[in-house]
C-alpha cells in the first residue's frame, strides 16, 4: 500500500514538473529574434536537425550538374525534400510539390534530394520524369546529407529561413495545405 501511494505521488510530481517545463518552453521566445531591440536578429549558435537550430551544411550536385550549397545565410528560404523513388508517400506527394514549386519558385528555393544511397540514380531519374519535377533535384549518393538531418523516413521535408535556421521539420506525408501554410509563414518572415 505504501509503495503504491509513493509511486502515485512520484507520478503526480513528474506530471506536474513536465507541465511546468512545457509552459516554460512556451513562454520562451523561440523566434530567433532578440527581445526588446527592434529589428536585430540573434541566430542560434548550435547546428542540428531541429527546429530553431542552424541547418546542417551540405553541398550536393543536381541532375543537371549544378552544385547547391545548404547552410548559412541564403538569398531565399529553402524547402528541402528528402525522398526515394520507391517510397509510396513520396509518389503521392510529388504532384503537390510540383504545384508548390510553380507557385513559390520566385520566393523560395525548393531542393528535392534523392537519397540515392537507398535508391538508384536510374530509378530517381525515372521518378523525376514521371512526376515532372522541374525544381533542382540533388543526388545524395552516399546519404550523408540525409544523415546530417537524422533522416529516418521518407519523405522528410525541412524548411530553412534566409538566415539558415530550421523553421519546420516534417517527417512523413503531410497534407498539401499544411505544407503551404508552413511555406507562407516562412516567406513572410
Amino acid at each position: 500500500m505504501k509503495k503504491s501511494v509513493l509511486v502515485l505521488i512520484l507520478g503526480i510530481g513528474l506530471i506536474g514538473f513536465g507541465a511546468w517545463q512545457n509552459q516554460m518552453g512556451k513562454a520562451a521566445d523561440t523566434s530567433g529574434r532578440e527581445q526588446g531591440s527592434g529589428s536585430s536578429t540573434v541566430l542560434p549558435t548550435e547546428t542540428g536537425p531541429q527546429v530553431g537550430k542552424l541547418a546542417p551544411s551540405f553541398s550536393l550536385t543536381s541532375t543537371n550538374g549544378t552544385t547547391f550549397q545548404v547552410g548559412g545565410k541564403q538569398e531565399k528560404p529553402i524547402f528541402i525534400n528528402f525522398w526515394a523513388s520507391w517510397c509510396d508517400p513520396c509518389q503521392a506527394e510529388a504532384p503537390d510539390l510540383v504545384k508548390l514549386y510553380a507557385k513559390y519558385k520566385d520566393r523560395m528555393e525548393m531542393l528535392s534530394v534523392n537519397v540515392t544511397s537507398y535508391d538508384s540514380e536510374n530509378k530517381a531519374k525515372a521518378f523525376v520524369e514521371k512526376y515532372g519535377l522541374v525544381n533542382p533535384v540533388l543526388m545524395d549518393e552516399k546519404g550523408k546529407a540525409f544523415k546530417l538531418y537524422n533522416g529516418i523516413a521518407f519523405p522528410t521535408n525541412v524548411l530553412v529561413d534566409k538566415n539558415g535556421v530550421i523553421r519546420e521539420l516534417f517527417v512523413g506525408l503531410r497534407p498539401p495545405k499544411d505544407l503551404e501554410e508552413a511555406i507562407e509563414k516562412l516567406i513572410e518572415e
